[in-house]
């Protein structure tokens, strides 16, 4: 892919998809950390300094890009809850179908939990203050259309649904990094089983994590 200098903010904003996507696809690749601008730019066709002149690191375009997949999930867990949830249930079996819906959702998107994985320590570095500001507020509004959505098949949870949410987002990135172990560490599973009892399964983790925090926050009936 080659492109001739941006002339216009349509054109421009070209170039910034462009750079997205070719991100998301390296992504589906390797993990956020193995990420350069250096790869980046010789996939996307530009010259690394062309590369900054539509995002000033490295860590903007994968906050971006974040914000971009987060509101793409939504739109699918959306339409997961739907289907899955049923009204007529008791509160406890509508957490159940949630925990469900929520936990095998989430763990499906692999690429996600590793951005959340890496963003406090990580992406919400090397970044301007407008930059930080674009993103916090891309993901304050994700946050309230998630937790809307909580609400709608959970009213009961109230206005603890974003914290409800927000916390599931923070543990879904920190359990993904213990769900792909190393070469050495699966060499040593296979060796002495007994090591593995405490191998982590994503979406059963989430589930277990979801459960505990929904006893916390329902009302008790």
């Amino acid at each position: 892919m080659t492109f001739q200098r941006a002339r216009n903010e349509e054109q421009r904003a070209v170039r910034r998809r462009a750079i997205l996507e070719t991100t998301s696809a390296m992504l589906d690749e390797m993990p956020v950390a193995e990420v350069t601008l250096n790869e980046l730019s010789r996939r996307v066709g530009l010259a690394k300094t062309a590369v900054l002149r539509y995002f000033e690191s490295r860590e903007a375009v994968l906050l971006d890009l974040m914000d971009d997949r987060t509101a793409t999930w939504l739109a699918e867990l959306e339409q997961e809850l739907a289907r899955a949830i049923d009204p007529g249930r008791s509160t406890a079996e509508r957490a159940e179908q949630v925990a469900d819906v929520l936990s095998r959702s989430l763990a499906a998107q692999t690429v996600l939990c590793d951005l959340y994985g890496a963003q406090g320590g990580v992406l919400e570095h090397n970044v301007s203050v407008e930059v930080v500001r674009r993103h916090k507020r891309a993901s304050l509004g994700n946050l309230a259309v998630m937790a809307g959505l909580v609400q709608r098949h959970l009213p009961e949870i109230g206005d603890r649904a974003e914290l409800f949410c927000l916390n599931l987002l923070l543990i879904g990135g920190a359990l993904s990094a213990y769900t792909s172990p190393p070469p050495s560490l699966l060499a040593v599973y296979e060796s002495e089983p007994e090591l593995a009892v405490h191998q982590i399964e994503l979406r059963t983790a989430l589930r277990l994590a979801i459960i505990t925090s929904l006893v916390g926050l329902l009302p008790r009936s």
